[in-house]
This record gives structure tokens, C-alpha cells and sequence, in this order.
């Protein structure tokens, strides 16, 4: 606390005036450091706001990306379901036409066989009665035949 010179009436003038405007200068240097504060203090509100909207804005990205990334999982697992299914039914079908080729093969090589095995019985017979008909040729005695027709 500022002592003053006591004078004649009071405290010495000059010394009050001059604390007055020690106090005056101290008090605007104060309410100067106040404001600036406050300035401060408003802009950095500010800041923190604009930088609160920029991580709300962030973290809807982060949340939509998720979620896109995901729907992308799920739709990617729907289509290889679908077409792993498509596939398997492909060579269901692939395989069931092969196994009737191979059954239309088979039936016609059947076939082929028991022509083939006809066609020697039959070639067999011609082949035996051409034979006969040789051999029943053997047997006739052209001499006798020659002497009856002359």
C-alpha cells in the first residue's frame, strides 16, 4: 500500500496525482491486457470450433467409409455367392452333358459292336453256305453227268 506525505490539510498533491495516474496508466495497461485476452481468448474459441466442425466432419467421412467399405464387403460376398453357385451349377451342367455324351457314345459303340458282330454271324453263314455249296460240288461226279447229257 502507497504511504503519502502528510502536508499541511493532508496528504502532499502531487504525490496522490502522481499515484492517480501510476493507478490510471496500470489500470488501462490491465484493461488493455484484458481485452486482448478476450480477443484472444474469442478467436481461439474460434479455432476450436472450426476445428470441432472439421473433426465432425472427419468422423462422418470415417462413419461413411465405413459403411461403404462394408456395403462393398457384403455386395462383393453376395456376388462371389452368386457366382460360386452359378459356377457349381455350370459344371453340374457340364458334367450332366458329358455323362450323356458319354452315355450316347457308349450306347452307339454298343451298337457299333453288335452290328459289327451281326455282320460276321451273317458273313459267317455266307462264307459256310458258299462252303456247303462248294463241298456239294465236290461230291457230284461231272463224269456221270457229262455221260448222261451226251
Amino acid at each position: 500500500m502507497k504511504k503519502f506525505d502528510t502536508v499541511f490539510r493532508g496528504y502532499d498533491k502531487q504525490q496522490v496525482q502522481t499515484f492517480l495516474d501510476d493507478v490510471i496508466k496500470n489500470y488501462e495497461v490491465l484493461l488493455n491486457k484484458s481485452q486482448k485476452t478476450q480477443e484472444e481468448n474469442i478467436r481461439l474459441n474460434e479455432q476450436i470450433k472450426y476445428y470441432q466442425n472439421i473433426e465432425d466432419r472427419m468422423n462422418r467421412a470415417i462413419y461413411n467409409a465405413e459403411s461403404a467399405s462394408d456395403q462393398i464387403k457384403k455386395n462383393a460376398r453376395r456376388e462371389a455367392d452368386m457366382l460360386i453357385t452359378e459356377a457349381r451349377h455350370n459344371a453340374s451342367r457340364i458334367i450332366n452333358d458329358a455323362l450323356l455324351k458319354a452315355e450316347k457314345a457308349q450306347n452307339h459303340a454298343d451298337q457299333l459292336k453288335r452290328n459289327t458282330n451281326a455282320l460276321k454271324r451273317r458273313l459267317r453263314q455266307i462264307i459256310q453256305n458258299q462252303l456247303d455249296v462248294i463241298e456239294e460240288m465236290d461230291r457230284v461226279d461231272f463224269d456221270n453227268i457229262d455221260e448222261k447229257y451226251n
